[in-house]
């Protein structure tokens, strides 16, 4: 195990997730609240952890990297960013640091639980960050990096085996960095256009993002205390119904559906089964709640998928 370059490569994603606390930055300068210092100051400490990190270790080297090393390359960077996305929350919030790191890998790894009682009293810069990091989570942190960091060409399929919980990653692409492009810009497609279908439904634009976020990768985050139960709209229940389940499958099937392959859902066995499950639970749910909790059918279905 070369240790020296498993630091080397988690100092350079750390650096990384500094470097995306800018939006949430930018967010809380924009509505001037009080989660500016906590994220700007969190940035800072990140930044300068993952340069230290990185360049510390720059001396080490590897060619060819092995399936333990990229194993243990990822355990070392969602550990990071759990403990590195909780200081906005530490900092910003009256939260012990265990309560902050808990917030922020719940995010991250888009459990949905949560900590905060009172969210509507949360500064706008730190439920940004909040979303943020769900949506981060939801297609991997080490993807993204994959995609966007060159230095990461070394050692990427076994950092995509390590990150994809599937035995075999589908390729895409010829090259395994291409593929995680793919996949991000699917992934990107969807939360804007979801975006624009609750903001052209009245929602709020900061609501919107925010709810797009947490959406895709399926967490659940909100900026409500009421979630999303808070709008009481029709139109807004099923955007979140249909995205929710265009989440839940395989991004390769999506992109293959883009690509003029109008059957690519129907020909995976997963996908059908999936999508039998939904239905079946659906229609379970709607009847043990139609007439005991809803008067209306129309209700007991909305409520139950």
């Amino acid at each position: 195990m070369r240790w020296g370059y498993v630091i080397n490569v988690t100092g350079l994603l750390v650096f990384f997730t500094g470097l995306t606390m800018a939006a949430p930055v930018g967010v809380s300068i924009f509505y001037r609240d009080a989660g500016f210092v906590p994220l700007a100051v969190s940035a800072a400490v990140t930044l300068l952890s993952g340069a230290i990190l990185h360049w510390a270790f720059r001396g080490a080297k590897a060619d060819v990297l092995t399936q333990r090393e990229g194993m243990a390359i990822v355990a070392a960077c969602w550990a990071a960013a759990g403990l590195f996305g909780a200081l906005p929350f530490y900092l910003g919030l009256d939260v012990s640091f265990v309560d902050a790191v808990f917030e922020s890998v719940s995010g991250f790894t888009t459990t949905g639980s949560s900590i905060l009682t009172d969210i509507e009293s949360v500064p706008r810069g730190l439920l940004a960050w909040r979303s943020f990091i769900q949506w981060l989570g939801g297609m991997g942190i080490i993807v993204l990096s994959i995609a966007i960091l060159p230095f990461l060409k070394v050692g990427g399929m076994q950092l995509y085996k390590a990150e994809v919980p599937t035995p075999v990653p589908d390729r895409l692409r010829p090259r395994i960095r291409d593929t995680a492009k793919v996949l991000w810009k699917v992934y990107a497609i969807f939360t804007l256009l979801q975006v624009a279908l609750l903001a052209a439904g009245g929602m709020g634009l900061f609501d919107a993002v925010c709810h797009a976020f947490t959406t895709m990768p399926t967490g659940g985050f909100s900026t409500w205390n009421a979630s999303v139960r808070h709008f009481d709209s029709v139109y807004f229940d099923v955007v979140f119904i249909a995205f929710m389940l265009m989440a839940g499958i395989n991004f390769t099937l999506h992109y293959q559906f883009l690509k003029g392959q109008p059957l690519a859902f129907w020909r995976d066995s997963e996908c059908r089964f999936f999508l039998a499950i939904v239905l079946v639970f659906t229609l379970v749910v709607t009847w043990d709640i139609y007439g005991a909790v809803y008067d209306r059918i129309d209700h007991a279905l909305r409520y139950a998928a």
